[in-house]
């Protein structure tokens, strides 16, 4: 079969997915099953662990107001971070500050860097297809976690990375995270460990020791632990739920929706069928009631001086492309004129 009746194959399958919702089969990289231990383990431990939020000794409105601004500033080091910066370059930063977004993406435990950004590149070119890491036409379950608890040998393997992570791998730091499969365990514990000392040092102020001691595990239990476990939830709401439910602006080559519930929960990313016609736009806002506060974020850290190159839509690139295209051709003119001339 010719590349060009491929194309057509995998355009008219997925067409009849989208206005079908058939279910596909697992990624043949899942054949045989075998469960990954290494994102198994500390899923459902983290998740059992939070369940500590019920015991009314580690209860205070403190540790609720932490977890809540925690969701929100540590969400959008894998929203602003590893999606619309590492993964699309939908703007640039200094290289400290992108490493500093990088370290809170780690303490969310939602992997390094060079595997979100492959498996959510890979996600890009295959999307609803059974290649597709989690694509929920499978089963909304398998898109939402299932697929995180597999082991997918064509996505864990060197050359999915270098097909599409060469250019994180290119950078030093990451390149040492990835070399160490368990260090984002190592930032994970250790941010825990900071969140511990630091509410036991303050809760010495007003407590003694036995006092202190369960605010500091409180403030570990709902703000890194169910912190954690309420990131996991909205990330991966974004794969399940908006190729489900939502309306399209835009008739894309998958099940792409926009869900203005998730988009409110994830600052923006739930406008996905927005995001999947036009991926390398900084905004997902089409509509002018779409709000997209990820990307109002990033216009405030334009105003500190800390982004820049910020990506318009489509049509503002084309356009801007025409323009430029034609200066060129003004200033060619000009130059043989000259040299006629002379």
């Amino acid at each position: 079969m010719n590349g060009a009746s491929s194309h057509a194959s995998a355009c008219t399958e997925r067409t009849f997915l989208t206005h079908n919702r058939i279910s596909l089969e697992r990624p043949t990289g899942t054949e045989p099953r075998q469960v990954l231990l290494r994102y198994f383990v500390p899923i459902v431990a983290v998740h059992a662990l939070a369940l500590a939020v019920f015991v009314p000794a580690f209860f205070s409105w403190t540790a609720v107001i932490v977890c809540l601004v925690g969701v929100h500033v540590f969400g959008q080091t894998i929203t602003l971070g590893y999606h619309r910066l590492l993964t699309h370059r939908s703007f640039s930063t200094p290289r400290w500050f992108e490493h500093v977004l990088v370290v809170g993406a780690l303490c969310c435990l939602e992997d390094s860097p060079a595997r979100w950004i492959a498996t959510h590149r890979m996600h890009h070119a295959h999307s609803d297809e059974r290649e597709d890491p989690h694509t929920p036409m499978v089963t909304f379950l398998w898109g939402h976690l299932w697929w995180l608890l597999v082991r997918n040998r064509e996505l864990h393997q060197r050359g999915s990375y270098e097909r599409y992570a060469r250019d994180v791998l290119s950078d030093p730091f990451y390149m040492w995270i990835e070399k160490r499969p368990w260090s984002p365990l190592w930032f994970y514990a250790a941010q825990a460990v900071v969140y511990a000392a630091v509410a036991f040092a303050a809760a010495l102020l007003w407590t003694d020791a036995a006092g202190a001691a369960y605010f500091a595990a409180g403030i570990v239990v709902w703000g890194v632990l169910l912190r954690t476990v309420l990131v996991w939830h909205i990330t991966w709401s974004v794969n399940s739920l908006t190729h489900i439910f939502g309306y399209r602006n835009h008739d894309t080559e998958e099940n792409s929706r926009n869900n203005w519930l998730v988009a409110l929960f994830a600052c923006g990313e739930g406008w996905h069928n927005n995001h999947h016609a036009d991926p390398a736009c900084c905004s997902v806002r089409h509509r002018w009631w779409e709000l997209d506060i990820t990307y109002l974020e990033v216009r405030a850290l334009g105003l500190v001086g800390l982004a820049w190159d910020i990506v318009p839509r489509r049509a503002v690139r084309v356009a801007r492309a025409q323009a430029a295209a034609v200066e060129r051709g003004r200033s060619e003119v000009e130059v043989t004129s000259r040299a006629v001339e002379a």
